[in-house]
């Protein structure tokens, strides 16, 4: 189950999932910077003492937007939920998760830890790791947006599979705008071709 991923700071402006468009615009957000030089990129599962937000992409009413979210979902007020959430498995999106998979996100990295294997792709390219999500109104008022990574089998020969069963949801760009479209509801279909696309990016991230 993967629990830490994050993106590498190169020295240059990051460039997020689906390249020039339509991302472009957010790649210099604060919300990116900011997260990047007090966190150093790594993205941890959210604790109620170290409150550690993480960016993630998603479609807003505005068009896509970045913003920071926490890792575990909550699924009322009360807290996050006391099961693990922080991964969704791509096989339960339409049993345990159904409702979250209406709302879904990107993830940007670089890389994934899994079992002291630290993946990347061969160009060191970020990516966008598939997540959903949910957004509960707390106490006070204010809104506060929540997720959790889905995961996939690791392919049968991958570099992945050598280290554990599964691995993060990993789409290509062609892919991006299909799973933040707000009106593409999540259902079997859908399923069926994240799966399907994510098959060779899946295959190419290694730890050489």
């Amino acid at each position: 189950m993967c629990a830490t991923y994050g993106l590498t700071p190169s020295g240059e402006k990051i460039m997020l999932p689906g390249g020039l468009e339509p991302y472009s615009e957010k790649v210099d957000d604060h919300v990116v910077a900011e997260w990047m030089r007090t966190r150093g990129g790594t993205a941890k599962i959210t604790g109620k003492n170290a409150l550690n937000m993480n960016p993630i992409i998603r479609a807003g009413d505005d068009g896509v937007e970045v913003l920071l979210a926490w890792w575990w979902l909550w699924l009322d007020s009360s807290g996050p939920v006391k099961f693990s959430a922080f991964n969704s498995r791509d096989d339960k999106l339409l049993r345990s998760w159904r409702k979250p998979f209406q709302h879904r996100a990107l993830l940007p990295a670089s890389w994934y830890i899994e079992k002291k294997g630290r993946f990347r792709l061969p160009g060191e390219e970020v990516f966008g790791i598939a997540a959903v999500t949910s957004t509960v109104t707390r106490d006070d008022g204010t809104d506060l947006v929540t997720y959790s990574m889905v995961t996939r089998d690791a392919p049968t020969g991958s570099e992945a599979a050598d280290y554990w069963g599964r691995m993060p949801l990993v789409l290509p760009t062609d892919m991006h705008d299909e799973w933040l479209d707000p009106e593409r509801p999540g259902d079997a279909d859908l399923v069926a071709e994240v799966q399907h696309a994510s098959e060779e990016l899946s295959n190419s991230l290694t730890t050489a």
